[in-house]
């Protein structure tokens, strides 16, 4: 058997890892449990878009190259608080109809856009234009400038609209943010969430392989029964009778 001393280091390494890493596994453990107890329709925001949205029909619109007088490689047609919109090469947003070019959205527009993407019945509470997002911003990957919708409700919604296409971007709520922080805790992705190949995960991981292996080896070396099995006790001898 492994001698006392020996044991007794083993067995410190086992306790001190265990101090050390359990925050971390308690919260791999809540961050699992939720991720497993919620519908990630609704994370994302479902249950607040419209399931339908009715698209205007237009006639009389110009084609994209006379538009924008340039060859192009990409359209997509938008509607913006009614008029047709195309927006063209990923850069440029024109009037299908005169061809005049836009130059970004205004508040107004951005609030039409919201209503038609938004479940009615929503009280708008703010509205924000913003240039700039920092690493840990709920809105982080979004193209900028952006208009920020904020709603009067519990859950705090906020819809993102770009400035530069017109486009309903996203919306963020209460549970959103929720799952947010805990997906960051889970990774160990304290900047951009989803790295999962980060030192401090692989590190943590690792640490807590050997926590759990220790763990086997006090099992191994303070059981009666592994004790019984290498070192078994000698059958006493019968007396003799006289």
């Amino acid at each position: 058997m492994v001698r006392r001393q020996t044991a007794l280091k083993i067995r410190q390494a086992h306790r001190y890892l265990g101090i050390f890493l359990g925050l971390q596994f308690i919260m791999w453990t809540v961050s699992g449990l939720y991720f497993s107890w919620t519908d990630i329709d609704e994370i994302h925001g479902d249950q607040y878009r419209k399931t339908e949205m009715n698209h205007s029909s237009f006639e009389g619109l110009l084609s994209p190259s006379e538009s924008s007088g340039m060859k192009v490689h990409s359209v997509e047609l938008k509607e913006i608080a009614g008029d047709p919109y195309y927006w063209i090469n990923h850069s440029m947003l024109h009037n299908a109809r005169t061809g005049e070019m836009k130059m970004g959205l205004t508040e107004a527009e951005a609030l039409s856009i919201a209503d038609q993407n938004m479940i009615d019945g929503l009280e708008v509470e703010n509205v924000e234009r913003i240039t700039e997002t920092g690493d840990h911003h709920e809105y982080r990957s979004g193209p900028l400038p952006a208009y920020v919708i904020s709603y009067n409700t519990p859950e705090n919604i906020r819809a993102y609209v770009s400035i530069a296409d017109g486009t309903f971007r996203t919306l963020r709520h209460r549970d959103w943010r929720w799952f947010d922080f805990l997906w960051m805790t889970h990774t160990m992705d304290y900047d951009g969430r989803d790295d999962f190949n980060n030192f401090v995960l692989r590190a943590f991981s690792l640490l807590g392989l050997i926590t759990v292996l220790s763990g086997f080896v006090l099992w191994y070396i303070s059981s009666p029964t592994i004790r019984k099995i290498i070192n078994p006790k000698k059958k006493k001898k019968k007396k003799a009778r006289v």
